[in-house]
């Protein structure tokens, strides 16, 4: 089967460039052809083996001759962006518009895919939509938000929703706000979690004290935990920084990985709580952040609304404890032997489930923990029920 793959944003700093590098990986694996096409404000990115990459260039920090004259835009906030839909007058949109529409031309005259497999219900898979080829779709939440926000771009998700053959959520809840945003979708919606990638994310044995020198952290620590998101009010960090002044000690050192618009007011937060021991390590490559799960004692996931939780699967991977908010898709996956749950905003609980971990209290078995998600959660046991929702769309 050959399929096109089409994001809102690059394969890496997003979940949904993870989950999009991911499926595209684990199809590869299974003699599958696959295209992707992505925005991209570099020359300098990462290829993925055995897949061709279509990158819309965009104006980041690197002059590139043929961009367009502004940076990808986000629903929040991306590591290498902060630019967003809601801010593009109507010039930029169209000619956001007219790019993606040439790049979608273009492979499906050239790689003429059996199948177009759009990431999110937003701009792009509309633009998928107005061509004679199967269109599946998934929803990863930050669309439906940007719905709710913007009225502006709600024709583009409703052709979405009219023309498409299937709809992929990724959690419960994620679900059933599919279901309650959008009309007409007809039994369309079917429930395929994120899945991580186990090349990537395991369980491996690093000195603690050479990872944190290569944050530039020159003090060793007893204990660590911690945070791997975007910088951005629904991901919660305000929230962990609350907790971080009730759990904070001499020995224990909170990490928080990750860049967005949100990053001066946070460490403003900070220094206003007289955090001594949080360090904001910025926007770091899977390699380094499984170097960090794996000294971590306990990640966190304190989010406002996470319509999946990826973050929490691959600290899991690398048979990490997560302590994650009740809410979104996290109590899907996040039982009570692998990590607890707690209340959204909750600054207590949040602090008193850490030090529960830190201190001991609650003990966990790490290698339980990376079976777990492994058996479960990597995306090579998932990418069977996407090729099935392939199928199905196909003969539909």
């Amino acid at each position: 089967m050959k399929i096109l793959l089409i994001n809102h944003f690059p394969l890496e700093g997003s979940g949904s460039g993870v989950y999009t590098k991911n499926i595209a990986k684990s199809l590869t694996k299974r003699g599958n052809e696959v295209c992707i096409i992505m925005p991209e404000n570099t020359k300098n990115y990462n290829l993925v083996e055995g897949v061709k990459l279509h990158p819309v260039y965009f104006t980041g920090k690197e002059k590139i001759e043929e961009a367009l004259p502004f940076n990808f835009p986000c629903f929040t906030t991306h590591p290498r962006s902060t630019t967003n839909f809601y801010d593009l007058n109507d010039t930029e949109l169209k000619m956001y518009e007219e790019a993606f529409r040439k790049a979608i031309k273009q492979e499906i005259e050239e790689f003429k895919p059996d199948i177009i497999h759009g990431q999110h219900i937003w701009i792009l898979s509309s633009i998928a939509s107005e061509f004679n080829i199967p269109l599946v779709v998934t929803a990863h939440g930050t669309d439906i938000m940007g719905y709710q926000k913007e009225e502006k771009f709600r024709s583009y998700a409703d052709r979405v929703v009219e023309k498409c053959k299937k709809i992929i959520t990724i959690s419960k809840d994620n679900d059933k706000l599919v279901l309650d945003t959008f009309k007409g979708v007809n039994g369309k919606n079917i429930i395929i979690k994120n899945g991580y990638d186990p090349e990537v994310f395991y369980r491996k044995e690093y000195k603690k004290e050479d990872v944190l020198k290569s944050l530039g952290i020159n003090k060793n620590y007893e204990k660590i935990v911690s945070f791997v998101g975007k910088l951005t009010n629904f991901k919660g960090i305000d929230i962990l920084l609350k907790a971080c002044k009730i759990y904070e000690d001499e020995n224990t050192l909170t990490v928080i990985a990750g860049n967005g618009e949100l990053f001066e007011e946070l460490n403003q937060l900070k220094r206003d709580l007289e955090l001594k021991n949080v360090v904001f390590v910025g926007n770091k490559p899977h390699e380094i952040l499984r170097e960090i799960y794996n000294i971590a004692n306990v990640s966190v996931v304190p989010s406002r609304r996470e319509p999946f939780g990826l973050v929490a699967l691959e600290a899991m991977a690398c048979g990490t404890p997560v302590v994650g908010t009740n809410q979104g898709g996290i109590p899907d996956f996040l039982k009570e032997e692998v990590g607890t749950l707690v209340e959204v905003e909750n600054v207590e609980q949040l602090a008193n489930a850490i030090i529960d971990i830190l201190k001991d209290r609650k003990k966990f078995d790490r290698e339980y923990i990376a079976k777990y998600v492994k058996d479960n959660h990597s995306q090579d046991v998932l990418t069977q029920e996407l090729i099935d929702v392939y199928e199905q769309a196909l003969n539909l």
